[in-house]
């Protein structure tokens, strides 16, 4: 594997007053009580903005309540968290889209995890550190996208939107850069692996970057927003994933349960602000 992972520890004092946590390499998460019986571990597996923090916010102020205490395993990039959750390293994770999940699916077809709801969108946005405004984009202008299959579709999907390049009638729901069929200002289009896209902005003259990278490398304020994704009936929203066997443990259900809280809803939209968008039903 590839990239860097980082785990944040379990919420000491809760974990402490109830007893040591057994973290069992194999078994259901209701398998791995902490020895007093009242905390269940999830370990989850998340990139760090905005769903590491997210899940943070959720063991903080929600979990315990409940039953559960959250192991967090911080990934750099989008390959590992599924192959760790088929490994039986993880008990879910949270970081992907629909589409990222059955592209990566088709490629592991021994991998199988189920996508349980929806929680959060982060808007797609093309960024630029010199120019102001998609109008000002030069001719052959250099354009940074994802290169991951589902990410680089999507992102083509925006420049279409914005008339930035022309995309084959019949490219299907994920096109490639073999189904651009012009563009107006004859840019060149440039895949990237997506975390390495804030950092290539400057050799750019303008990218389309991830919403969580975009927060981390705080691109909205250094960076001057050319577009925005829609976000109104957007299948890219962000969700928790787990093994099949695993889709109707009370425990994954409960996880789920409170990432829809309103006190979640309310956390994503006070710190970021219209990047990162809540949905789904709102449990009350």
């Amino acid at each position: 594997m590839t990239g860097s992972i980082r785990s944040r520890p379990v919420r000491g004092a809760a974990v402490a007053a109830a007893g040591a946590v057994v973290l069992a390499a194999c078994g259901s998460p209701s398998e791995r009580e902490d020895e007093g019986g009242d905390l269940t571990t999830l370990r989850v597996g998340a990139t760090p903005l905005p769903h590491a923090e997210i899940l943070e916010f959720v063991d903080e102020n929600l979990a315990e309540e409940e039953g559960l205490s959250l192991d967090i395993q911080e990934y750099t990039d989008y390959n590992q968290p599924n192959a760790a959750l088929t490994e039986g390293e993880l008990d879910a994770n949270y970081y992907q889209t629909v589409p990222f999940l059955e592209t990566y699916l088709e490629g592991n077809p021994d991998a199988d995890l189920e996508y349980v709801a929806d929680v959060h969108l982060e808007a797609l946005g093309l960024y630029s550190a010199g120019e102001e405004s998609l109008d000002d984009l030069p001719q052959g202008a250099e354009v940074g996208v994802p290169n991951d299959a589902s990410n680089l579709g999507r992102a083509l999907d925006l420049l279409a939107a914005e008339g930035v390049v022309e995309l084959d009638e019949d490219a299907g729901q994920v096109p490639g850069e073999g189904d651009i069929t012009g563009s107006d200002l004859d840019v060149e289009i440039t895949p990237v692996e997506a975390a390495q896209l804030p950092r290539s902005l400057e050799d750019l003259d303008a990218a389309v970057v991830n919403g969580n990278y975009a927060l981390e490398a705080d691109l909205p304020a250094n960076a001057n927003v050319l577009a925005w994704e829609d976000s109104e009936d957007n299948e890219y929203a962000n969700g928790l994933v787990v093994r099949s066997e695993d889709l109707d443990s009370e425990d994954v259900r409960t996880l789920d349960e409170l990432l829809h809280r309103p006190e979640v809803r309310e956390y994503m939209e006070e710190t970021w602000d219209g990047v990162v968008v809540p949905v789904g039903e709102t449990a009350e």
